[in-house]
């Protein structure tokens, strides 16, 4: 029985390092900057796009339950290892890009869905503004990416551009500013139709996350950027000063690593439900969890969900236990000394008899 008990109490505190993890993964998940993506309106579940993240994960189709203009097509699934793509339009797709000739009807790998340019571009006004109010992140914007000498050894005429969606670009934004120094910048809205558009399909020099997000440089002009990808795969190399830049090397590093991407959503392996689930029958579950998230939400999750499971065990199996061996014990006494007493009538019944024998 003590045996037992002991290998319960093991299964708990099993249970409650994976459940706690997985608690306390969701609530660092959940202060990390993130980008919702909400595909439904049957439910409340929605994936999320999050900085540093690895991505990765089974994909998933867009449901067709809640008339969504891309159901039945497949979102994530996609390792940030994949984000990079190249300087052609529809590159950096991890799959889904069986018809390199256009970007329309294609999957959304990281998430989102790619940029659009002008005049249907490999048919990317599929994606185009009339979507913006349900393009993950919100719609397309664009700044100006600059520093100052002190930092690197560059010009003060070398600016990039970074073009994605609005919440993309602000979380990135704090990164550029950390790592490379840029002067904080508010994006405006991007257009490639307007004929004053800074941005020009020719001028970027690095698509990434399935060419929905890129980075451009004026000084940049890639003639073979007009050619849909099934046509050329060739670009114009880039020009000494951007090539070489430090400061385009920064920005480029930190985008490959801080750019929102769609991540896995955090849960039990089935040996790690298998042992809670053993772990905790016949036992108050609800209560246990409770404290487990309120630790993990305080930062201190499984510390402080260890103490309140050996707390339980202490108070629902161990006092209990020695209070019904004590209360056995003295019952034992208590028939012990019934018997002796009882014992002792009896002999000494017997020797009134033996004295009064004739």
């Amino acid at each position: 029985m003590v045996l037992l008990q002991k290998l319960h109490f093991v299964g708990m505190l099993v249970a409650h390092f994976l459940v706690s993890t997985t608690v306390v993964s969701a609530a660092y998940a959940f202060n990390k900057p993130q980008v919702r993506v909400t595909t439904t309106f049957a439910d409340f579940d929605a994936r999320i796009m999050d900085q540093w993240g690895p991505g990765g994960g089974k994909f998933v189709k867009i449901s067709n339950d809640s008339h969504h203009p891309f159901q039945e097509r497949t979102f994530g699934g996609a390792k940030r290892t994949e984000i990079q793509g190249s300087r052609i339009f529809g590159s950096g797709y991890p799959y889904g890009a069986n018809d390199s000739s256009t970007v329309a009807g294609r999957p959304f790998p990281f998430g989102t869905w790619p940029l659009w340019w002008d005049q249907d571009f490999m048919g990317s006004n599929e994606y185009g503004p009339h979507l913006d109010a349900i393009r993950p992140g919100g719609m397309l914007v664009s700044v100006p990416l600059r520093t100052t000498a002190d930092h690197f050894n560059i010009t003060d005429t070398e600016v990039y551009y970074a073009i994605g969606d609005k919440e993309s670009l602000l979380l990135l934004m704090i990164s550029y500013v950390t790592w490379c120094h840029v002067v904080p910048t508010w994006p405006s809205r991007f257009d490639p139709r307007l004929p004053n558009s800074t941005i020009r399909l020719e001028n970027i020099i690095q698509y990434f996350r399935a060419s929905s997000f890129a980075v451009a440089s004026p000084e940049y002009n890639n003639t073979f950027a007009q050619l849909p990808s099934s046509n050329s795969m060739e670009s114009n190399p880039l020009p000494d000063f951007i090539e070489y830049s430090p400061f385009r090397q920064c920005i480029n590093n930190a985008t490959f690593h801080a750019l929102p991407i769609l991540n896995k959503p955090p849960s039990l392996t089935p040996l790690g439900k298998f042992i809670v689930a053993l772990a905790f029958a016949g036992e108050v579950l609800i209560p246990a969890f409770v404290v487990v998230a309120i630790g993990a939400l305080l930062g201190i999750g499984t510390l402080f969900g260890t103490v309140v499971l050996a707390i339980r065990y202490i108070l629902c199996s161990w006092i209990p236990e020695s209070v019904k061996k004590s209360l056995q014990r003295r019952r034992e006494r208590r028939g012990n000394r019934l018997a002796t007493a009882q014992a002792i009538a009896r002999a000494r019944t017997q020797e009134l008899r033996y004295e009064n024998y004739p």
